[in-house]
């Protein structure tokens, strides 16, 4: 609860991945990975509620092993390769969350293992800051979209942006990207059009607690992070 208002977290996890299969639940530093995410979710000091939302129920057993709601299992046809994030949001807010005694919902990915407890808790402070705006988290680019090109139809190169790259690295403006960590939004206002990613405003997180699970190599280096620099 943050004030008077409040919040429940909610983690939208499938059984099948194409990438890496039964990612949610492969074994990262001797955990689960679905595991950090309902940790850092449980340690958050305005957290009241944490539900993850899954089909399986392998993975809706270990959700429950460690502390996570899971009300019930939600319909298959929510779990398919074309269902969106956002569609399993208005179910599990339909289903859960109804009551007008839920006022804030943050949207957590199983998929960002490094987001701490208390990268949740400054969102939620700077989402209520600048009056419950959309929030989504995001890191600064390793790579400035300065120096991005494309192939025209005939394949000549052109510049992605329409800027000139003749500028010291340090004069560049600081670009950022959406990391998919942390999605907050108003209850009341999540519809069919929602766009998380496009939310109004902008968490920023260390590049080192944003690392995305999408590949082996993702697990590779998140591993890192959580045995040798000791990230989380």
């Amino acid at each position: 609860m943050y004030q008077k208002d409040k919040i429940a977290a909610f983690i939208p996890a499938r059984g099948g991945s194409k990438g890496v299969k039964r990612k949610n639940i492969r074994n990262l530093a001797g955990k689960p990975l679905i595991y950090y995410t309902i940790a850092a979710a449980l340690e958050s000091k305005y957290i009241d509620r944490v539900i993850v939302s899954t089909e399986d129920e392998e993975i809706a057993e270990i959700s429950k092993r460690f502390g996570a709601e899971v009300p019930a299992l939600r319909p298959r046809e929510l779990a398919e390769d074309k269902t969106t994030t956002l569609d399993v949001v208005l179910y599990g807010v339909h289903a859960f969350l109804a009551s007008k005694e839920w006022d804030s919902l943050i949207l957590l990915q199983p998929t960002q293992p490094l987001r701490t407890a208390e990268d949740i808790d400054h969102a939620v402070e700077y989402y209520y800051k600048n009056g419950k705006r959309s929030l989504v988290s995001v890191s600064e680019v390793e790579d400035h979209p300065i120096f991005m090109r494309r192939f025209d139809p005939v394949g000549n190169m052109e510049k992605y942006l329409e800027i000139s790259s003749t500028v010291r690295r340090q004069d560049m403006d600081k670009v950022y990207r959406v990391n998919g960590a942390i999605y907050m939004n108003r209850i009341a206002e999540l519809c069919a059009e929602t766009s998380f990613n496009d939310n109004e405003i902008g968490y920023i997180m260390e590049k080192s607690h944003s690392v995305d699970i999408d590949e082996l190599p993702d697990f590779a280096l998140a591993e890192y992070y959580l045995t040798s620099v000791g990230n989380v």
